[in-house]
């Protein structure tokens, strides 16, 4: 009997240990909530990043112009209009609309953020996942696992990878994985103008980017056409957190429990056809 209870015990001991919001999520497979999936904010379609957690809640990432009002080309979220905080966002695989909590265009307007740099890069925002379907959520991004920690992408040349869902690609998901490479950063760091092996189109305004190791770094915030035409420009997820942070929005990445692998084919591999 006594064998019996210590054993009790030690299992007890291990539960404890484990962290629990590794025990929270759904399995990756079945998930159906997760990075890359499409988001639509009064019908702007985009591909959601990653997952955060702060105050009690868990949110999906996107582009914070994403919920912008005004035209394509008004990229400067310092002036840019957009939808107000508490606007629903359809998520899919989600039963409930999320909601709008933070949005970096409206909070540097109302902040009075002069920096060129930063009001022309600095392109996220925050959905909080209804609770009724936070037990649907698996914050590994499709294909390559991770993400890993937040870092930044690096200088010229190195790679990354990513994982786009516009619709535009009628629904195959063999497209959605990419691989790609960084051609050149902003002087402030703010944005990384990188190529992948098929650019980010209109739909994959939002979509996370990765490091070599696997750490989340950005989010994709334009499709260039000139002067580096087919390129994307990414803005620098480290920064874009801790300016939320800066400004009263506690939100902290939520590690994949899928370990990261960046073989492209692989990735290819594990995408369903249609998705």
């Amino acid at each position: 009997m006594r064998t019996r209870l210590l054993g009790l015990a030690s299992v007890v001991a291990v539960m404890a240990l484990a962290p629990a919001s590794a025990m929270a999520w759904a399995p990756a497979d079945t998930a159906t909530i997760h990075p890359g999936v499409q988001t639509l904010t009064e019908g702007a379609q985009c591909t959601a990043n990653f997952i955060f957690q702060g105050g009690g809640f868990t949110y999906i990432g996107q582009a914070a112009h994403c919920s912008g009002t005004g035209a394509a080309t008004d990229t400067n979220g310092c002036t840019a209009a957009s939808l107000p905080i508490g606007t629903p966002v359809t998520i899919t695989g989600a039963s409930k609309p999320g909601t709008l909590v933070y949005n970096s265009w409206i909070t540097m307007q109302s902040s009075g953020e002069a920096d060129e740099e930063t009001c022309a890069y600095n392109d996220l925002a925050l959905v909080k996942i209804d609770p009724a379907d936070v037990g649907k959520v698996n914050p590994s991004v499709p294909g390559f696992g991770g993400p890993v920690g937040v870092a930044a992408l690096g200088g010229t040349g190195s790679p990354v990878f990513t994982y786009g869902n516009s619709s535009l690609r009628q629904g195959i998901t063999k497209l959605s994985p990419k691989e790609g490479a960084v051609v050149q950063v902003t002087p402030g760091g703010w944005s990384t103008t990188v190529y992948t092996v098929t650019p980010g189109i209109p739909g994959d305004s939002g979509s996370g980017f990765l490091t070599a190791n696997g750490a989340a770094a950005g989010v994709l915030s334009t499709v260039a056409i000139a002067p580096l035409a087919g390129s994307n420009g990414v803005g620098d997820l480290g920064k874009e957190l801790a300016y939320a942070r800066a400004h009263g929005q506690a939100a902290d990445l939520v590690d994949g429990t899928e370990p990261f692998d960046g073989d492209l084919l692989n990735a290819i591999v594990k995408a369903p056809l249609l998705g």
